[in-house]
């Protein structure tokens, strides 16, 4: 079936505002394009290779092609967007770019380039919008310092929540040789969002666009069991990584991981203990289109560690996430709270720990416009004695009284 936006209320979607629901709804896993990074690296970077559309066949393409017209609006207009989020019942989206937008084949000042051009879409688009929006960085993951400090300047001076990347860099893995990235995000405290674009040992995939059906979950499952056996998540323990697709198939099957390293000293060279401890400090998100399949989610992770998804707005999304969770006759009403919301906003930033009160954050501006510092920690009570503290230490003088 294709999309045409306006669309989610076609799509299975909820009907009214979001405002006024029971429980705070966000969904981390929502798409963004924006078509000048394309014309920035025209006749240099080629989509068509990357894993999601070279392992397609015929039809497979033109039924992408014909999609991307369909929901162009949906990933280029805000006023679209927000319509369809009403539609949807979901009060915040963490927006992150497209997975063609990942483009990690680039040159990396190219790359660096074109994920700063992206990083400033993001931004504005939750300046105009702070109460609907917050952004997830892109970064030039084939150049891992580069990537470390273009997160840096998105989360000090744009006021980013997360970051997303992909399951694969232009083939290589995202586990190895990538600590600077690594290190950085466990240092600024922030979530990733991880989302597949293909399988890249696809030769087989190619018809019934088992690409994206089988290659999306296979390829995040291969970039799963390597952060996980690489020791990524014993180096860096306090990683938050949110797998999208319900995290692939190792979400579901952890039991064969924990047999092999317990069997055999080829899967123990790095991994000191056992795999699930590692994969329980991981989130995953909804999209798994079958109650049966969260419920089993939310019994090996616990419920702490759900989120909702709706992979807004292709057609492989998900577009009903309240009615989904709250249909699930096995939730407490507490774990609905935290699967349609706290937990994603607590992760981000969005709610205090309590889940009752918007979560203030105070950002001081400079006269460039750019975000010189960003206060996490506002007291309410306290507040305005705090800023003119502040803005004193920084140099900012005092108006005269009149």
């Amino acid at each position: 079936m294709l999309f045409t936006c306006p669309g989610p209320a076609a799509r299975g979607g909820s009907s009214g505002k979001a405002r006024g629901r029971r429980h705070f709804c966000v969904d981390v896993h929502c798409h963004v394009h924006y078509p000048p990074a394309d014309e920035m690296v025209k006749g240099v970077y080629r989509p068509e290779n990357e894993p999601a559309a070279r392992f397609t066949n015929e039809l497979s393409r033109a039924t992408n092609k014909k999609q991307m017209e369909n929901v162009f609006a949906c990933l280029t207009s805000v006023e679209q967007r927000l319509a369809d989020m009403d539609k949807m019942g979901v009060d915040v989206q963490a927006i992150s770019c497209s997975p063609f937008q990942f483009m990690y084949a680039l040159d990396p000042e190219l790359g660096k380039k074109t994920a700063r051009a992206i990083n400033e879409n993001l931004a504005a688009i939750v300046t105009k919008h702070p109460d609907r929006f917050v952004a997830l960085a892109n970064v030039p993951l084939q150049a891992p310092d580069a990537a470390a400090e273009e997160l840096d300047y998105c989360v000090r001076r744009l006021g980013f929540r997360g970051v997303e990347i992909g399951t694969n860099v232009a083939g290589k893995e995202i586990s190895r040789g990538r600590d600077a990235f690594w290190a950085k995000v466990q240092e600024l405290d922030v979530m990733v969002f991880m989302h597949p674009n293909g399988f890249t040992g696809g030769e087989r995939l190619s018809d019934h666009y088992f690409i994206n059906i089988i290659g999306n979950p296979l390829d995040t499952t291969v970039a799963i069991g390597h952060l996980v056996f690489d020791g990524i998540l014993e180096r860096y323990p306090r990683l938050k990584i949110v797998s999208a697709h319900g995290g692939g198939y190792v979400s579901h099957y952890p039991a064969r991981m924990d047999h092999a390293w317990a069997a055999r000293v080829d899967p123990r060279t790095v991994l000191k203990k056992k795999p699930r401890q590692s994969l329980a400090k991981l989130y995953f998100d909804t999209i798994v289109f079958d109650r049966e399949q969260l419920r089993h989610l939310v019994n090996l992770w616990g419920a702490d560690h759900i989120v909702v998804g709706t992979d807004y707005p292709y057609d492989m999304g998900w577009y009903d996430p309240r009615g989904f969770v709250d249909g699930c006759a096995f939730l407490k009403d507490g774990d609905r709270a935290k699967i349609l919301g706290l937990n994603a906003a607590q992760a981000y930033g969005v709610l205090s720990k309590d889940g009752e009160h918007a979560q203030r954050w105070t950002f001081y501006i400079g006269p460039d416009g750019k975000i010189i510092f960003i206060d996490k920690a506002v007291n309410p009570q306290s507040a305005g004695h705090d800023v003119a503290v502040k803005l004193s230490e920084m140099g900012v003088p005092r108006k005269k009284k009149y």
